[in-house]
């Protein structure tokens, strides 16, 4: 039933979601387990930091304030890649039959988790991150 939902949403449609994001549920051992994880603090600190380092970024664009609103120039400028991270763009972009927006998107994400993480470059695992939440490009997704 998920599959045949999911033939129902039109590519282009999806190609304008950023994020995909399969979640799957969660086993009572791991919601009640003690192992502790980051504190809401620390996510909220780095957020901050990323979308100041935006904001400083874009403030001589006029209408832009973060990376999801960066035009096409300034997706050169500001994304550029290394060998390795280019290479991966261009399997990732063959293999799961990626659209030019899709590429744009991937680019944009992987600046902001970069962002989060206070790199100045985007590194080859901010883009791998960016490209596993385009899981409903995927073949198979939802079962």
């Amino acid at each position: 039933m998920v599959q045949r939902y999911l033939n129902k949403v039109s590519g282009p449609l999806l190609d304008r979601i950023d994020l995909h994001v399969e979640v799957t549920p969660v086993s009572f051992n791991e919601l009640s387990s003690k192992a502790s994880s980051e504190h809401s603090n620390d996510i909220r600190e780095r957020v901050i930091n990323a979308r100041e380092v935006q904001a400083k970024r874009f403030e001589e664009s006029k209408g832009v304030y973060s990376n999801a609103q960066m035009s096409s120039k300034q997706l050169k400028e500001i994304c550029q890649l290394n060998q390795v991270g280019q290479t991966l763009l261009k399997t990732a972009m063959d293999k799961l039959n990626l659209s030019a927006r899709a590429y744009d998107r991937i680019l944009k994400v992987s600046r902001t988790i970069a962002d989060l993480e206070g790199s100045d470059e985007i590194l080859p695992q901010h883009l791998a991150e960016a490209i596993q939440y385009r899981s409903l490009d995927r073949e198979g997704w939802g079962g």
